[in-house]
């Protein structure tokens, strides 16, 4: 059940921040819980690999180097999923930006509501 709400709520996350970047597209509510669920993959499976190569410059840029891993993991779930297009690299950067903030607002009421 936290897996599905989790699910609905990177939904929720990737609509509305496509709506506040006009270089990104979504087609519909679906194709958004599909991004989500191939981003959770994505995430789960390629990005730990990507962030282990990569340790020696995320050490020299102080961390900085993850956001460049999140806005690849971007652009290959535009190019994973139909119905979901970003422009381009910077495009996707600043979208996962906004992305890990949606979500983190979310997950914090969340757990405000459960802890209440």
């Amino acid at each position: 059940m936290k897996l599905l709400a989790q699910l609905i709520i990177s939904a929720l996350a990737v609509v509305i921040a496509s709506f506040l970047f006009k270089g990104v597209e979504v087609d519909s509510v679906f194709t958004a819980i599909l991004v989500a669920a191939v981003l959770a993959v994505l995430n789960a499976l390629i990005k730990p690999i990507l962030v282990i190569l990569t340790i020696p410059i995320t050490i020299v840029t102080l961390g900085l180097f993850l956001l460049v891993i999140n806005a690849a993991m971007i652009l290959l779930a535009s190019k994973i999923v139909p119905g979901f297009h970003v422009d381009g690299f910077w495009t996707a950067f600043f979208f996962s930006i906004i992305l890990t903030l949606i979500n983190s607002v979310f997950n914090a009421l969340g757990n405000q509501e459960r802890n209440s």
